[in-house]
């Protein structure tokens, strides 16, 4: 199954009851059976910010997130909305819309902190809704951005780099960042001059000079977003509407929103269905549904049991569970090879099946056309002067109606040599019985039919020749296929790696600049070592490194065996069936 049946509403993906978060097994059932990338955009902020209107919108309606229309948290946990992708045919959007963090009721910002990563981890892009301004109150409240360093592990425990580098990475496999504000009422100006939402953002993000604890509190939630995330985009909406129906916002219609408010969803929208991505793993690997909750259960599992996600250990947990043998590429390649060659080895056997069919129906026509022969030879009516003149002449008639008969198969040729083998003896009596033919035309006839048997088996060699021939070219054509497709595969995910690293290296010089450009030379410097590791990596990168040098030579070499198998198979049929000269 490519892909499920679009949910007709959110149902929720991960239940938090009491503080514990555990996984929704019918949210996982339903991603199973999505085998299409997915495109996992999350909303993150503080409870009753507005959040799931956005989501309704993108998911094309103006219902199904519930809203609320109290102080109450009405999301609880992440839920899930999948939809077809407006933009991108054969993929799935999918919408997850996460518990509000800094509920009253709750009190457990540790909790918080997991929902946060959760979105983090899963998305492609990750919305971030809060209300008013972006000011250093907004900042400090998006201090789970500054605790992600602590949730989230990029290498193994036993490849374990210090906490600097790790942070360095995350750049390479953190989502989208979209800040949303609500009910912005400012004039987007900054020291009189008319500037962007994105500038706005930008502007608040801006670091100070320091090194006291104040300044340190101060750049630290900035420094966090400029740097973890690749991407950062803003959105500033006016209120929706006149503040006396806001509590029936999911029931309103269009033309009782601000025209302006309207425009800013479109816009929106369209951003989100345009710029996000699809959902990749370290190393470029393309999220299916299946694979997403396969995610969601390993992540969830991994904080419930106390321990830190990793993005290297969800690699190979998702490889094993996806039947994918061992972590090398090379070996997931091998196991390919080994599974190509289960098929190629049912082919054989349906090759057997067809063969049989083949022989069951030529041996079946030659016994009706002999039919007649047999009673004429039963009545004696070649047991008499001439009568082996006349049996070769009814033999020959009847070989040549036969050859005539469409649709025999594969086995034709060696079902009539073995006929002719087994009436052999009956030739050879008939030709002695004829007194008529001296001893020298017998010599000469017996001749004849040795030279008649010869150019049959050559006839069916040739029939062999030419199926062992068909044979071995659509194999060639399967074994090209096959190398087209890996090397398709491989070439894609080369490309989706050199995207990923492309997306790092250009935030990580966009951030080096301003930070120059802002006199934090120290901070930039700083950022050049990063810069070079990242344009090392990816000078390896392009040129193939560990899968060109050693897993496509192993895939040429599975490949180039498996025709090797199918002759070995051929020739021994072949010998098999070769009738005793």
């Amino acid at each position: 199954m490519s892909k499920a049946t679009p949910v007709p509403g959110p149902i929720c993906l991960v239940e938090n009851a009491n503080g514990s978060l555990c996984v929704c097994k019918d949210a996982i059932e339903f991603l199973s059976r999505i085998n299409e990338p997915v495109v996992v955009v999350s909303v993150v902020g503080l409870y009753r910010t507005g959040k799931s209107y956005l989501m309704n919108r993108l998911a094309g309606q103006h219902s199904g997130f519930a809203l609320g229309n109290t102080i109450e948290s009405k999301t609880k946990g992440i839920w899930m909305w999948c939809v077809p992708h407006p933009l991108k045919e054969g993929h799935t959007l999918v919408l997850l819309d996460t518990e509000g963090l800094g509920d009253v009721d709750k009190g457990d910002t540790k909790n918080d902190g997991w929902i946060f990563c959760l979105a983090v981890l899963l998305s492609s892009t990750l919305v971030y809704n809060s209300r008013g301004t972006i000011d250093n109150n907004s900042l400090e409240q998006l201090h789970y951005v500054t605790e992600l360093a602590e949730q989230i592990k990029i290498r193994s425990p036993s490849k374990a780099a210090d906490e600097e580098e790790e942070d360095s990475h995350f750049v390479r496999f953190f989502p989208s960042f979209v800040w949303v504000v609500r009910d912005f009422t400012l004039d987007l100006e900054i020291d009189g001059r008319r500037v962007t939402a994105d500038e706005y953002l930008n502007f608040a993000l801006q670091l100070k000079k320091g090194v006291n604890k104040k300044t340190n509190d101060y750049n630290l939630p900035r420094q966090c977003i400029r740097n973890y995330f690749p991407t950062r985009k803003c959105f500033v909406f006016p209120s929706p509407t006149s503040s006396d129906k806001m509590t029936r916002l999911e029931s309103l219609q269009e033309e009782d929103l601000v025209p302006d408010f309207l425009e800013v969803t479109r816009h929106f929208c369209h951003h989100m269905f345009v710029k996000s991505a699809v959902k990749t793993l370290k190393g470029g690997h393309i999220v299916t549904g299946r694979l997403l909750g396969h995610l969601v259960q390993n992540y969830v599992d991994t904080i419930s049991s106390g321990r830190v996600p990793c993005l290297d250990n969800a690699v190979v947990t998702l490889a094993n569970l996806e039947n994918q043998a061992a972590v090398q590429e090379a070996l997931n390649v091998y196991q390919c090879g080994m599974e190509e060659e289960a098929i190629d080895m049912y082919y054989v056997d349906l090759m057997d099946k067809n063969e049989m069919a083949s022989e069951l129906k030529c041996r079946e026509l030659l016994k009706n056309l002999f039919s007649e022969m047999s009673e004429r030879l039963q009545n004696g009516v070649y047991s008499q002067s001439g009568g082996y003149e006349l049996y070769c002449r009814d033999r020959d008639a009847i070989i040549a109606k036969y050859r005539s008969e469409p649709n025999k198969g594969v086995r034709a040729e060696t079902v009539l040599t073995e006929f002719l083998n087994e009436r052999g003896a009956e030739a050879k009596s008939i030709l002695y019985t004829d007194k008529t033919l001296t001893e020298n035309e017998r010599k000469i006839q017996e001749e004849k039919e040795r030279a008649s048997l010869m150019e049959q088996r050559c006839k069916e060699e040739e029939e062999k020749r030419i199926e062992s021939e068909r044979i071995m070219e659509i194999e060639k054509v399967r074994q090209e296929d096959r190398m087209r497709q890996m090397e398709e595969k491989f070439n894609h995910e080369m490309q989706q790696k050199q995207q990923e690293m492309d997306r790092a290296l250009e935030s990580k010089l966009k951030e080096q600049e301003e930070l120059l450009n802002k006199g934090f030379k120290e901070k930039a410097d700083f950022l050049e070592e990063e810069i070079r590791i990242l344009k090392k990596e990816k000078e390896e990168n392009s040129s193939g490194g560990f899968f060109k040098e050693y897993v496509m030579p192993l895939v040429n070499t599975v490949a180039s065996l498996l025709p090797s198998i199918l002759a070995h198979r051929v020739m021994m049929k072949s010998l098999k069936n070769c009738p005793s000269k």
